[in-house]
């Protein structure tokens, strides 16, 4: 089905960023990451209120090894 689209503005997209405009077939990542973070890390708002008396984050990773993205193609 085709897109029909207005006015765009592309202030920037990052290196690993993925900017596209109407139908897409696929898309595919080119790079991953692995971030770690306590409770209450990514929250946002106007009046976020956190209560996290004692927290940890565990980054041990035992696999050693993640999905990886060799075969998005």
């Amino acid at each position: 089905m085709p897109a029909i689209v207005g006015a765009v503005q592309v202030i920037s997209v990052s290196s690993s960023g993925v900017f596209h405009i109407g139908d897409v077939y696929k898309i595919m990542p080119v790079s991953t990451s692995k971030t770690f973070s306590g409770a209450g890390s990514f929250n946002t708002g106007d009046s976020v209120t956190n209560y996290n008396s004692r927290s940890s984050t565990n980054t041990f990773d035992q696999d050693g090894l993640d999905q990886g993205i060799l075969f998005n193609a």
